[in-house]
């Protein structure tokens, strides 16, 4: 196995291991999910770019026949790489004391004040920071302001 094919084999093992962490573990880490609200995909251009340049590898691998374990590595990187940056929705959890946004966990206690901007996104203020949280139907962002109500 060459060094290409020993990166590829660990970035693929990377990407099972994000996905079994946000499909499997963080549901149940907490406590019991007291909502779940789909979010709005980001960064579609540049998860579009990572595909597009993984199958030009791909293609430059089978047009130079090279080996046969980089094309299946190119091929099974490139499926992961659909499924998570286009098939999965992205979500936010919303617990009994805090919440999942981007696979971080965030106590209520953090947010200092919470605005909702024109466009529908919900922005909430944290001590050094602040989430922008874009959900895909605007009724969630009722259900996720009475979660919060229901939690302080």
């Amino acid at each position: 196995m060459s060094l290409t094919d020993a990166l590829i084999a660990l970035l693929i093992i990377a990407f099972a291991l994000f996905a079994l962490y946000d499909d499997v573990i963080m549901p149940r880490r907490h406590g019991p999910t007291k909502l779940r609200v789909a979010l709005r995909r980001r960064h579609k251009i540049d998860s579009g770019i990572f595909i597009v340049l993984l199958l030009i590898l791909l293609w430059n691998n089978v047009s130079n026949h090279g080996p046969q374990l980089s094309t299946t590595l190119l091929m099974v990187l490139c499926f992961m790489a659909i499924w998570l940056f286009w098939l999965r929705t992205p979500k936010l959890l919303m617990k009994n004391d805090g919440l999942f946004f981007g696979s971080v966990w965030i106590d209520y206690r953090r947010i200092q004040s919470m605005n909702l901007s024109e466009d529908g996104i919900l922005v909430m203020q944290l001590e050094q920071r602040r989430l922008l949280i874009a959900v895909k139907q605007l009724d969630d962002l009722e259900r996720i302001y009475n979660t919060l109500v229901e939690a302080r």
